[in-house]
């Protein structure tokens, strides 16, 4: 027994050593990053004169701080429209900022201001990491990026799939709108309303190179001044980039429990092809046409015009230059088209955006 005493107390011992010599090679420290992105847009509807802007639409900086290797802070603080005036000109937010604990690959936690995870650019959408000047429609209207709040995730990854659960602050119900959607009712974190949480589940797989498809769930009865509405919304999506393709695609739906809007929903699909190899040039080379639907007011209680009002299709083509993989060059030309009165807007976009 005693033997059997020591034994055990060694490898303690040993155990203990091991994990010491670990952290020594662990040194504390700070981080800084970034991205921003500067747009001129030209907009010319039917019968109407042209508009034309030119607007730094976002300079964002990313802090870190690891304490250990486990144990780590990060936060992202973004300024848009160069300036703050009132309440219509520019905003300054606070997207991300929470403490990380990440165990293992195969489980994390984190706790603060954290990202909802739907779709492929709510959580990722440096201006490098999608094509066209502008996000599109569909990150805008069906899933209402960046849309953050207060909350809770638990994250990981095993055997090819990337999983997260969180519990986050809910929305506004009553700031849905057959115009926008879900989109006016995101909190943001200021002093939101906790009585009842928003939950999200989403679950990728990342298994092949190049290669990313999955899904997320989210629900929320959310709660307003006036009345609550439960919302359900279900997404998919899809990115293949290896090869000089790219493929990418998202379809999302929410459905309403109360009010005359019973469904908002939408998708979009980009084909690029990087032709950087035929060009025998060192940047890359990206033309893609995208093709995109979607529809605040999808289904309604009252039908007709309510639903075609908000109906909008778009039709683009455009180029995306990298000189650098974090740097990107982009111009775009596209058609929407509302279902209703079959007015289309020609819409004309430079942008340069960069990231590191």
């Amino acid at each position: 027994m005693r033997k059997i005493k020591l034994l055990f107390f060694s490898i303690l011992l040993i155990s203990a050593n091991l994990f010491a010599q670990s952290d020594e090679f662990f040194t504390p420290g700070s981080s800084i990053g970034g991205y921003g992105e500067l747009h001129y847009n030209y907009s010319k509807v039917d019968g109407e004169d042209a508009k034309k802007t030119l607007d730094f639409h976002r300079f964002v900086m990313f802090f870190s701080h690891a304490w250990s290797e486990k144990w780590s802070f990060k936060a992202e603080l973004e300024l848009e429209h160069n300036f703050v005036q009132g309440e219509d000109k520019g905003e300054l937010e606070l997207e991300q900022a929470f403490v990380d604990y990440h165990y293992s690959n195969a489980i994390g936690f984190r706790a603060g201001v954290v990202l909802v995870s739907a779709g492929l650019i709510n959580e990722y959408h440096e201006p490098p990491t999608f094509l066209g000047v502008e996000r599109p429609d569909y990150n805008k209207y069906i899933i209402p990026t960046t849309w953050f709040g207060n909350g809770a995730q638990f994250y990981g990854s095993y055997k090819g799939f990337d999983y997260l659960f969180g519990v986050m602050e809910g929305l506004n119900a009553d700031k849905f709108s057959a115009k926008s959607g879900i989109r006016s009712g995101r909190l943001k974190g200021y002093k939101a309303n906790a009585e009842n949480l928003l939950y999200n589940l989403r679950v990728d797989y990342t298994g092949i190179q190049g290669l990313k498809v999955g899904c997320s769930y989210i629900y929320n009865d959310a709660t307003g001044t006036d009345m609550t509405n439960a919302i359900n919304m279900f997404e998919v999506h899809a990115k293949y980039e290896a090869h000089n393709l790219i493929l990418v695609g998202e379809f999302g739906n929410i459905s309403y429990d109360k009010g005359d809007v019973e469904t908002s929903r939408g998708f979009y699909f980009d084909l690029g092809y990087n032709v950087a190899d035929i060009m025998k040039v060192d940047w890359d080379v990206i033309p893609f046409v995208r093709y995109s639907d979607f529809n605040t007011a999808a289904a309604t209680i009252t039908g007709g015009d309510s639903e075609e009002a908000y109906h909008k299709t778009k039709i683009m083509c455009g180029l995306s230059v990298k000189p650098v993989d974090q740097v990107v060059f982009k111009l775009d030309y596209a058609v929407n088209t509302v279902e209703k009165n079959d007015v289309d807007t020609k819409l004309f976009n430079i942008g340069v955006g960069y990231m590191f």
